[in-house]
C-alpha cells in the first residue's frame, strides 16, 4: 500500500484520514507527544530535492510514532559519483526499512521506487505533478478553522503551472465539496485544465470578494515561472495579496501558504503575519497529517 496521488481518493477516505490525524493533533499538545504506535518501525527517506518544512514534519511524525529514520539526499551520497535513483532505492531499501518518504524532481519517480523495492511508499513531493500530503494538510486546516471544507470558495493563487501543491490541493478540496479557481496570468496557468475540477481566471481583484480562502503560492524560479512576466513588480500589482487586497476581502476568509514565502511578492509580511493567515496551523498540522498516514500504510502490515 502506498500514498502517491490524491487523485482518485474518495472523499470518505480523505475524512478518514483527517479524522485520524484529528487524533493526533491531540497526542502532539501532551506534556510527552509520542506514542509507541511504529516502534521497532524504520522509515527511509529519501529527498531529492530541497525541503524543510516537508522533510522535518515526516521526521518529527515518525518520531512521534517512535519510528526510527534513514535520512538520504544527494549531497554528499553516491550520485555525485553517478548512481542512479533505482540504485540508491535499493540499497537503501536492503538496509531494511519499512516504507520509503520520496520526494523527487521528476514526475512518476516515487512509483518507480515502490515497482523496484516493493515496500510502500509515500510521495513527498514528485516534480510539479503530485503532494498528497500537502494536500490532506490543508484540507484539515480548512476543515478546523471553518468545521467543514464543503461548499467553501478557493482561490488558488500564483504559479499554478509549476505547482504540486496546486494540482493535489484542487484535486482533495473539490472531493471534499469545495469550489475552486485557478487566479494567475495566463503564462502561469496549466496549459490545459480540462478535467480538473476547478475554474480558472486571470482577474484576482474581480474574484476576491466572494471568497473563503485564499491560497497564495510563490513564483517557482527553479521550474522557470520567473521567465513569463515582464517584471516582479507588474506580478505584485495584478497577483500579488497586498494590504490593499487584503483589505477587500469578506472579514471570514483565511489565508494559507505553503511555503518557502517570497515575502513582498505573492504576499505583503503584513498579510503573511496578521490575524487572516492559517500559515502557522499548516506546518503545525503537517506533523498530524504525516503522523496519520506513516501509521496508515504500516498498520497492520508485518514488520519488515
Amino acid at each position: 500500500m502506498s500514498l502517491l496521488t490524491i487523485e482518485g481518493l474518495p472523499a470518505a477516505e480523505i475524512s478518514r484520514l483527517l479524522d485520524l490525524a484529528d487524533g493526533f493533533v491531540e497526542v502532539l499538545d501532551r506534556p510527552v507527544p509520542k506514542v509507541p504506535a511504529l516502534q521497532g518501525r524504520t522509515i527511509g527517506m529519501l529527498f531529492y530535492e530541497v525541503s524543510t518544512r516537508t522533510r522535518m514534519s515526516f521526521e518529527r511524525a515518525a518520531k512521534a510514532l517512535s519510528a526510527d529514520t534513514m535520512t538520504f539526499s544527494p549531497s554528499g551520497s553516491s550520485v555525485s559519483k553517478g548512481e542512479s535513483l533505482k540504485d540508491t532505492a535499493l540499497t537503501v531499501g536492503s538496509m531494511g526499512p519499512d516504507l520509503f518518504v520520496v520526494r523527487h524532481a521528476s514526475t512518476g519517480a516515487p512509483w518507480r521506487v515502490a515497482e523496484w523495492t516493493g515496500l510502500p511508499v509515500i510521495n513527498a513531493g514528485d516534480g510539479a505533478h503530485q503532494h498528497p500530503t500537502q494536500a490532506l494538510l490543508d484540507c484539515l486546516t480548512v476543515r478546523q478553522h471553518f468545521g467543514k471544507v464543503d461548499g467553501l470558495q478557493v482561490a488558488i493563487v500564483g504559479d499554478i503551472r509549476h505547482s504540486r501543491v496546486a494540482r493535489s490541493t484542487a484535486q482533495a478540496m473539490a472531493t471534499m465539496g469545495a469550489s475552486v479557481r485557478f487566479i494567475a496570468p495566463r503564462t502561469l496557468l496549466p496549459f490545459d485544465v480540462e478535467g480538473w475540477p476547478v475554474e480558472t481566471t486571470c482577474d484576482f481583484d474581480g474574484a476576491i470578494e466572494d471568497l473563503d480562502v485564499v491560497y497564495m503560492l510563490r513564483i517557482q524560479q527553479e521550474r522557470g515561472g520567473g521567465d513569463v512576466f515582464p517584471s516582479i513588480g507588474e506580478y505584485v500589482n495584478r497577483f500579488g495579496l497586498t494590504r490593499r487586497r487584503a483589505d477587500r476581502l469578506p472579514e471570514h476568509t483565511m489565508v494559507l501558504h505553503p511555503g518557502p514565502m517570497n515575502r513582498g511578492v505573492e504576499i505583503d509580511p503584513a498579510v503573511a503575519d496578521g490575524p487572516r493567515s492559517l500559515v502557522t496551523k499548516q506546518v503545525a498540522n503537517g506533523v498530524a497529517v504525516r503522523m496519520a498516514v506513516l501509521l496508515d500504510q504500516l498498520s497492520g502490515s508485518e514488520k519488515s
